[in-house]
C-alpha cells in the first residue's frame, strides 16, 4: 500500500488538517504508523513532525488519565520500536485504567501474562546454576557479570515458548561472547590476545594449552555451548547449522582483533576502514545468524547463506547498534586506553565537531528503521520470522541505550523493566 493513503488527512497546501488535532486517538495511531515509514516518503515525515508536536503539546492537559498514559509512553517509546513482553505488561495497566475496559479479556491477558513469566524465570534459574557452575564471575572478576541483562536482551529477541531451546543457548553465547568482549576491551595484553584468536579460528580444543592459563576455561566453556548445540541439532537432522554459528563468532573475533591490531600499533583507522569492523565488532550479524540455529521452524541453507553475507535489514540494525552504542558509550572508553571509536575517527578525518558527529550518526539509527521497515514489507522468499529477529535486536537497542548504556550501567532502567517482566507478577482481581 502506498503511503499515499495519508494524502486524505491533508489540505490542499500538503499540510496535515488542523482539526485532527481534536482526535487524540486517531493522531496517536498517526504518530505509531509514521514509524512504520521507509526512505523517501516525506508525507510520513511531514506526519511523525505534526503528530509529535501536537501530542507533546496536549499530553499534558489530558484529562483522561489512561490515554495520558499511553500518549506519554508512545512519545518516549512508539510501537514499532518496543520489545513485545514489555509493550504487553505496559498496555495491560494502561487497559486495566480505561473504563471500557473488558474485564474477562484483561483478566485473560494477565494471567497469561503470569504464566509466562513463570516459564521465564524456570529458564533463567536454569542458566543461572549453568553461569553459578562456571564461577566465571570470579574467575574473570574484570568482565561485566551480567547474566541477567543477558537473559533480558534475547528474551527481547522471542520469548514466545517454542523458543525455549534457542534462547537458553543464545543468552550462553552472548554471555560468553561479554567476556570475550571484555577480555580484549579491558584486560588482556595484545600477546595474549594473539593465541587467543588463533584458536578460535582454529577451533580446535587440542590447542588449548597455548593459551595463557586464565583463558582455557573461557575457551573450554565455549567449545562447550557448540558442542552442545551441535549434539541437540545432530539427532534433529540440522547439524549443518552449527557451522554458520562458528562462522560468525569467528568473524566477530576476527573483528575484535583487528581493533586489538590498531591499538597495538598506535593506528587510528581511516572512518570507513572503521565503520565496515565496526558493524561486525558490534556482535548483532553474529547474534542475527545465531539466533536462528535453534529454532524449530525450517530454515533452508539459501537462508543461512543470505544471513552471512550482510544482508540490509542484519546491517541496519547492526548500525542502529553501533551509533547508539558509540553515541552513548565513546568518551568512557577514550578515558581509558582504546582504539577511537567510529566518533572520533569522522571527526578527524572529516573535521566535524562532535555535536555535527552525533547529528550525523542519528540520522543513520532513524535511516536503520527506515531500511528494516522496508525489509520487512518487500517481498522475498526468506520467511519474516527469520527478518523479524534483525526487528527485534533493534528494538533492544532502542530499549537499552536510548538514553544510557542499560547493559554497562543496569541498576537504572533496565533493573525496572527486569522486576517487571522477571520478578513481579501482574496483580489480578479473582472476586
Amino acid at each position: 500500500m502506498s503511503s499515499d493513503v495519508f494524502k486524505q488527512f491533508t489540505n490542499q497546501d500538503g499540510k496535515f488538517k488542523e482539526t485532527l488535532t481534536n482526535d487524540v486517538q486517531g493522531l496517536l495511531s498517526l504518530y505509531e504508523a509514521s514509524h512504520l515509514r521507509v526512505r523517501d516518503e516525506e508525507i510520513l515525515e511531514e506526519a511523525l513532525t505534526f503528530t509529535t508536536t501536537h501530542l507533546e503539546s496536549i499530553v499534558s492537559n489530558l484529562s483522561n488519565n489512561s490515554l495520558k498514559v499511553e500518549v506519554t509512553e508512545a512519545l518516549k517509546q512508539p510501537i514499532r520500536k518496543t520489545l513485545p513482553r514489555v509493550g504487553a505488561r505496559k498496555y495491560i495497566s494502561i487497559y486495566e485504567n480505561n473504563d471500557a475496559h473488558n474485564h474477562l479479556l484483561l483478566k485473560f491477558a494477565k494471567l497469561d501474562f503470569n504464566l509466562l513469566q513463570k516459564f521465564h524465570q524456570r529458564e533463567l534459574s536454569e542458566l543461572t546454576r549453568w553461569w553459578k557452575d562456571l564461577n566465571f564471575a570470579n574467575k574473570y572478576s574484570y568482565a561485566r557479570d551480567r547474566l541477567v541483562e543477558c537473559y533480558f536482551w534475547i528474551l527481547g529477541v522471542y520469548f514466545e515458548p517454542k523458543y525455549s531451546r534457542a534462547r537458553k543457548m543464545l543468552t550462553k553465547v552472548l554471555k560468553m561472547t561479554s567476556i570475550i568482549d571484555d577480555t580484549f576491551d579491558a584486560y588482556a595484553t595484545y600477546d595474549e590476545l594473539v593465541p587467543f584468536n588463533d584458536v578460535i579460528q582454529r577451533w580446535d580444543i587440542s590447542v588449548i594449552d597455548s593459551l595463557p592459563p586464565f583463558m582455557r576455561p573461557a575457551y573450554q566453556a565455549l567449545q562447550d555451548i557448540y558442542n552442545e548445540m551441535e549434539q541437540l541439532l545432530t539427532k534433529e537432522g540440522n547439524s549443518d547449522r552449527v557451522y554458520y554459528a562458528k562462522y560468525e563468532m569467528k568473524k566477530l573475533v576476527r573483528a575484535y582483533f583487528k581493533e586489538a591490531q590498531w591499538l597495538d600499533a598506535g593506528y587510528t583507522p581511516k572512518y570507513e576502514e572503521h565503520l565496515e569492523n565496526a558493524l561486525v565488532s558490534c556482535g548483532y550479524m553474529m547474534a542475527a545468524t545465531t539466533s536462528l540455529i535453534d529454532m524449530d521452524e525450517s530454515i533452508s541453507q539459501e537462508t543461512f547463506e543470505w544471513m552471512i553475507n550482510e544482508p540490509l535489514i542484519v546491517r541496519a540494525a547492526s548500525i542502529i547498534n553501533r551509533r547508539m552504542d558509540d553515541m552513548i558509550g565513546h568518551e568512557n572508553e577514550q578515558q581509558r586506553e582504546h582504539v577511537a571509536s567510529t566518533i572520533e575517527c569522522y571527526m578527524k578525518e572529516y573535521g566535524a565537531s562532535k555535536q555535527e558527529t552525533y547529528t550525523k550518526f542519528h540520522k543513520e539509527v532513524v535511516n536503520g528503521w527506515k531500511d528494516i521497515n522496508k525489509e520487512l514489507i518487500r517481498p522475498t522468499e526468506v520467511p519474516m520470522f527469520v527478518r523479524e529477529r534483525a526487528l527485534y535486536f533493534a528494538c533492544v537497542m532502542d530499549t537499552l541505550y536510548k538514553e544510557e548504556d542499560g547493559y554497562t550501567n543496569s541498576k537504572g532502567k533496565l533493573k525496572n523493566m527486569i522486576n517487571l517482566l522477571l520478578v513481579e507478577p501482574v496483580k489480578i482481581d479473582f472476586e
